[in-house]
């Protein structure tokens, strides 16, 4: 198997947030799409998700019960906690767990959020491609994707429609 990708795929405003100040995701629950909008094709190429304590808190408030029973789960947290089923807690540095997860065979490395996680693995270029789920809504503030003072050229690989989302498939730059 060709070495396993390192992917953030994720819903944002058009203006480049990620959730509003408050954590809500409404704005984004109630964009139509069509179907799932290709979540669960993208799903089924995952074996690894890793994720920040505030997501993860996010998915169990809104879902009620723990996130991808059948992935291998890893969440970033700086406190203690009990590993249970597939979740792993960990303050692990992010790039010797991709590092490691990478010498594998394996699906994709889903990066789920938050920011602060995807800001580490960008400052650490670990991402090799990200999938944008992109809204049609205009926040004007929030918790952004892309924090400052990381620069990335990335190349274009898709264009995809579901409903009036606009799926833009970013792959970096060789």
């Amino acid at each position: 198997m060709s070495q396993r990708s390192v992917t953030v795929y994720i819903g944002t405003s058009l203006d480049g947030y990620i959730a509003t100040k408050d954590d809500s995701l409404e704005w984004l629950l109630n964009t139509p799409g069509d179907g799932d909008n290709g979540f669960g094709e993208f799903y089924n190429t995952v074996d690894t998700v890793i994720m920040g304590r505030r997501t993860y808190d996010w998915i169990l408030e809104h879902d009620g019960v723990s996130p991808y029973p059948d992935k291998e789960v890893y969440v970033y947290t700086r406190g203690e906690h009990e590993n249970h089923d597939n979740i792993t807690f960990t303050s692990e540095d992010i790039s010797a767990l991709i590092h490691r997860l990478k010498e594998k065979n394996g699906g994709r490395i889903w990066i789920v959020g938050g920011a602060e996680v995807i800001k580490i693995c960008r400052e650490n270029k670990l991402i090799d491609e990200y999938i944008l789920s992109i809204s049609p809504v205009i926040l004007g503030e929030g918790i952004s994707l892309f924090a400052e003072g990381v620069k990335e050229e990335l190349k274009l690989f898709t264009i995809k429609n579901y409903g009036e989302f606009a799926e833009l498939h970013y792959i970096k730059k060789n």
